[in-house]
């Protein structure tokens, strides 16, 4: 769960009282534009991506204009754009008008849930407005602080102090800065990050720091997000229908990240928890159809929802279902399994059976239990399967699976839909 840009940036920062630059959202009238760059000069045009999306100035998908004309070229130009970035791909449905900051100085500020530390941990630079892996480690401080006092100004101040940072930037940073510790902890975020901030000066020459650009993060498992009201669509990938089927169920217990990897993939693996979804995603590479986190003890109707969603867009073109997850300490492994099995002999049971080749992997409460389910489901079905217990490395189960797929795409689709007298 990822915001980027200032379009919803903006208002989460006037909820710790940071400034931000005057901004118009993508319905903005050529009047309102050509009103804003009369008042500052000039306005940045920026794309409007779901999720969080980087690198977006390094590929030119910034614009920037001192008249209407231009604004409206550039506004041509970004308003259904595509990104790529890594493996992320992603296109805009929208713009935003953001007014020109003039200013010196510019600072790079986060927060973060810091796993080094095991606190949480401020990151500073006053050579901001560029990728901070790019400056040398004499250029930047990160301080860990004690979540139970907070983000205190002296924390701010003695990290510009150790930078040896301009003095005239200090006052200012010390006294908005620690204001955005309420919004990153009262609303559940693991992550806060603002770059860059401009120092803008006012008519007696004072600074004041000015947020130009947004990006956090959320813990869905903490309900504290809930309480700014964001549309539910806001933290989709993209915008197929089946993202967007997946999104509606993030309201409930238990989490249902998704990411489509590749389209024609012929591997579904619904996998628990982030350490097997890295592990799984790398292993199986373009075989995989998704990317996925469904772990935090789903209840059985959130996971049956879940299951019968993938397998209604994804179940057609898979030679092998493969459940994978470490294990678990507290998910409940009957109530998940019960809930995949239910939903695969119901999808099959409207839509027709096909060859498919069952691997699961898990570890946790009620093992014996939930494996028993599965088993049973597959033998009704006439399926192969191959279950994997706590005993059983990761890295080999993945294997399996890939080694299963291999067999399914030489002849053994067509062999095991013999088998099961379907048609060919």
């Amino acid at each position: 769960m990822n915001i980027t840009g200032m379009l919803h940036g903006a208002g989460l920062l006037r909820l710790a009282g940071f400034p931000t630059p005057e901004i118009l959202g993508p319905d903005a009238t050529e009047t309102q534009i050509k009103t804003l760059i009369a008042k500052h000069g000039q306005v940045f045009v920026k794309p409007v991506f779901k999720g969080g999306v980087g690198k977006k100035g390094k590929a030119g998908l910034v614009g920037r204009a001192t008249s209407l004309e231009g604004a409206l070229a550039e506004k041509e130009r970004l308003y259904f754009c595509e990104h790529r970035h890594g493996n992320q791909h992603a296109k805009s449905n929208g713009v935003t008008f953001e007014a020109g900051v003039p200013a010196e100085h510019e600072v790079y500020f986060s927060l973060t849930d810091n796993t080094h530390f095991r606190a949480p941990t401020m990151t500073l630079t006053h050579h901001g407005g560029m990728d901070i892996e790019e400056l040398d480690k004499t250029q930047i401080v990160s301080v860990p602080f004690n979540p139970l006092t907070g983000l205190k100004a002296f924390v701010v101040a003695n990290a510009l102090t150790e930078l040896k940072a301009p003095r005239q930037i200090i006052s200012p940073l010390v006294q908005y800065l620690p204001n955005l510790w309420d919004l990153f902890h009262d609303y559940g975020m693991t992550t806060l990050e603002l770059n860059p901030i401009r120092l803008r000066p006012d008519a007696r020459g004072r600074l004041t720091p000015v947020a130009c650009d947004f990006k956090c993060g959320f813990d869905r498992d903490d309900p504290r997000w809930q309480r700014l009201d964001l549309p539910a669509d806001l933290f989709a990938a993209d915008y197929s229908e089946f993202e967007q089927e997946i999104n509606l169920l993030r309201t409930y217990q238990g989490q249902s990240d998704v990411y489509v990897i590749n389209a024609k993939g012929t591997i579904l693996a619904p996998t628990f928890g982030g350490g097997a979804n890295s592990l799984v995603t790398q292993m199986l590479g373009d075989d995989a159809i998704i990317s996925s986190d469904f772990g935090g003890n789903p209840p059985y109707e959130k996971m049956k929802s879940v299951a019968r969603i993938c397998f209604k867009h994804w179940l057609a073109q898979s030679n092998v279902l493969f459940i994978i997850g470490g294990k678990s300490n507290n998910t409940d492994i009957h109530e998940t399994f019960r809930a995949m099995a239910d939903a695969l002999r119901e999808h099959m049971g409207e839509r027709g059976a096909q060859p498919l080749y069952v691997v699961a992997g898990r570890g946790g409460p009620n093992l014996v239990r939930g494996m028993g389910v599965l088993r049973d489901t597959c033998e009704s079905l006439g399926l192969p399967y191959r279950l994997f217990g706590f005993d059983s490395a990761m890295s080999e189960v993945v294997d399996y699976a890939r080694r299963a797929d291999a067999w399914m795409k030489a002849g053994g689709r067509q062999e095991l839909a013999r088998a099961m007298r379907l048609a060919a």
